[in-house]
């Protein structure tokens, strides 16, 4: 099973045990979150009669959920920005790391209210 989230401006494909790295979120580590924007849901032929089930959102699937669960808060890796006009001495180095939250997906939560995980 799995499915697309949509998140901090981005769509996630997730299926139950993935990690993903999201933009940030104010959440502490080790607790559960919900994502309830959820674009797209399909299940596997083994947990339906044997037909994969897709429910596509229009633009979003009612009822349907995505449990996870905080990894971590970090930093990305540094991107350096480096800006230079030639003949004047004009030279300036700058870097961000840009901050994102580690989760793990647990289950999807289809609008039947059946979880797979």
């Amino acid at each position: 099973m799995f499915a697309v989230i949509r998140t901090g401006g981005k769509q996630y494909l997730v299926s139950p045990g993935d990690k993903i790295k999201i933009e940030k979120l104010d959440v502490g580590e080790k607790k559960e979150i919900v994502f309830d924007e959820v674009l797209l849901v399909v299940s596997d032929p083994s947990t339906s009669s044997g037909q994969v089930n897709v429910k596509i959102g229009d633009p979003l699937v009612k009822g349907a959920k995505v449990k996870a669960k905080v990894i971590k808060q970090d930093k990305a890796k540094k991107v350096i920005i480096f800006k230079y006009k030639p003949k004047k001495r004009y030279q300036k180095k700058k870097g961000h790391r840009q901050p994102y939250t580690e989760v793990e997906i647990l289950k999807i939560l289809s609008s039947s209210a059946k979880s797979a995980s």
